[in-house]
């Protein structure tokens, strides 16, 4: 999925990472459109890790001042950015969608300790369904109504529209957490002309510049719109889920004295 001679340089600024901050990156996966499976042949690479320091830099008085993120311009089209640990199991508390993405990438570059396996057992307990339903509502209308209301239109925001609606159907349907996959989801396309559309447009994505503009799609706008208009009747409330931080805690002391052997 992941050109070799790519992968290479990514585990080489990885590596360099670790090196430069004095870190030890405990996963490290692959964001965005080439995980999501419909990338555009000059898309991004969006790499993103978790990583822990040692034990000491958490016993300090200004730790809540430290700074929590590493993070690098692009360069040839690799985009690195990471959360130190303690940033992540806060976030993934909250029932944050990009950390619960992540731990779910197809595609990994790093997988050290035990840490990932950890929070994706701990996902069915931890994520808040009716927040996921809610960010991927938010996300849809966005892009929908920020992108896909014109005579013209970038092709990948279609993708930016239709994946989180059919995710909140995978949610609706499954109770979990939806798979980052664009395909795994595509079963929840209730029109087969409708799901035609979609797969004309995911060839034609793969194929095309990332920037591409093309005319509107009709048949997808009326789905889109229809779906949007079901969920804005959805009563909603953001129910707070009440995390089990004692889980937390022992996670992130057994990174911990695995980190400082």
């Amino acid at each position: 999925m992941i050109d070799k001679h790519v992968r290479e340089e990514i585990l080489l600024r990885l590596k360099r990472t670790e090196q430069q901050e004095g870190v030890r990156i405990l996963m490290a996966i692959e964001s965005g459109s080439r995980a999501w499976g419909f990338a555009s042949p000059n898309s991004d690479y969006d790499v993103r890790f978790i990583y822990v320091r040692d034990k000491d830099w958490y016993l300090s008085v200004d730790l809540e001042d430290r700074r929590d993120v590493i993070e690098y311009p692009i360069v040839d089209e690799i985009d690195l950015t990471g959360w130190d640990i303690r940033k992540a199991l806060k976030l993934f508390g909250k029932s944050n969608p990009a950390f619960v993405e992540w731990i779910q990438s197809p595609i990994t570059y790093i997988n050290r300790g035990g840490f990932r396996e950890a929070a994706r057992q701990m996902l069915p307990t931890t994520y808040a369904l009716e927040k996921g339903i809610y960010h991927y509502r938010s996300m849809a209308k966005t892009n929908y109504r920020g992108y896909l209301l014109r005579d013209r239109v970038p092709l990948k925001k279609y993708f930016y529209v239709l994946r989180p609606l059919l995710a909140i159907r995978w949610i609706e349907q499954y109770g979990t957490a939806a798979p980052i996959e664009f395909d795994k989801l595509l079963d929840l396309v209730p029109d087969p002309t409708v799901l035609a559309a979609i797969h004309e447009l995911l060839a034609q994505k793969k194929v095309s510049e990332e920037k591409m503009l093309a005319p509107a799609i009709p048949i997808l706008n009326t789905f889109i719109e229809a779906e949007l208009t079901r969920l804005e009747a959805l009563p909603l409330g953001r129910t707070v889920k009440e995390t089990d931080m004692a889980a937390f805690n022992a996670l992130f002391l057994r990174v911990l004295n695995e980190a400082s052997h």
